[in-house]
């Protein structure tokens, strides 16, 4: 049981957040514990409440005013209906082998993405906004077309919560078929570590550009694989293929690490050469470093 004075903004603590009973309750105190430390930062005037109105503007229709705003304000308002405000967002969430990967007493990268994507599926939602989901590995497995009724969460978190991770990762081809099916432009927003065939990634990346759409990408890893941080020595299993190799990690760390930076800085130039909005995330990072991201995103949009 949850006290009533829990301090939310604890739970923007990836492996705090982990250790609640449920998705859906770890989604609720992310969310809530941003919302409380949002208010209370310099960006407090950063509106994440959804308004059903707008101010009144010359050649508004004197119908749509809203008249019981008027006699509480004093002000002149107008209803915002459906179609001029819900922004169509897409979340793909990679769930392939290598997503599975953790070290020492991090989370998996899968865990802190699930609750990522769950996290802004909720946020989305509380602003009225449609969200869809689409899970993939070597195939797609789940695709949830966007809808903007709040029910559609626990369906949404549903999927996340029953998503296996396991197979190859077909990065690529994923998404290309997820374009195929997304018909209308909107946001896309996709979590992944990205260890894939860098040029067909940034093409399937680059047709969601093509049509139209805002792009922002998270991409997840866990800190070891930036630092290379092991033993001396160490064997190392595919997750995907469980080929495994043994080796001592100190003697190729700086050559692994220059190439991993290289890797990285590779798709960060390419997704901002191509408007794709881009951003690094390690397991350790709290959850409003993405949360602001996003929203930071969806301000330019309405």
């Amino acid at each position: 049981m949850v006290e009533p004075t829990t301090d939310y903004r604890k739970y923007l603590n990836p492996v705090v957040a982990s250790r609640l009973a449920s998705l859906e309750l770890r989604t609720k105190f992310i969310v809530e514990g941003f919302m409380l430390g949002l208010h209370r930062s310099p960006f407090h005037g950063f509106s994440i409440e959804f308004s059903q109105h707008r101010p009144y503007m010359q050649g508004d229709a004197i119908k749509d005013i809203d008249w019981k705003v008027y006699g509480k304000t004093g002000k002149f308002y107008v209803k915002q209906y459906e179609e001029e405000t819900n922004l169509r967002c897409h979340i793909l969430l990679d769930s392939s082998g290598s997503m599975a990967f953790k070290h020492s007493t991090s989370i998996s990268k899968f865990d802190y993405a699930a609750m990522l994507a769950a996290s802004l599926s909720y946020l989305s939602l509380h602003q009225k906004d449609a969200v869809g989901l689409a899970l993939y590995a070597e195939e797609i497995k789940k695709f949830l077309p966007p809808r903007a009724t709040s029910i559609y969460l626990n369906e949404i978190l549903k999927a996340i919560s029953e998503a296996k991770v396991e197979e190859k990762t077909q990065t690529a081809r994923c998404l290309a078929s997820i374009a195929e099916k997304i018909n209308k432009r909107g946001l896309v927003i996709i979590i992944s570590d990205f260890l894939d065939d860098t040029t067909s990634l940034l093409g399937a990346l680059k047709r969601f550009r093509f049509q139209k759409n805002e792009v922002i990408v998270f991409q997840v890893l866990d800190p070891v694989e930036m630092s290379f941080a092991f033993g001396r020595d160490a064997l190392f299993v595919d997750l995907e293929t469980k080929e495994e190799l043994l080796t001592q990690p100190h003697q190729i760390q700086k050559a692994y690490q220059d190439a991993f930076r290289g890797f990285m800085q590779n798709i960060k130039n390419e997704c901002l050469q191509n408007g794709i909005e881009y951003n690094l995330l390690v397991t350790t990072d709290p959850f409003d470093k993405a949360l602001f991201a996003y929203l930071q995103k969806r301000s330019k949009l309405l």
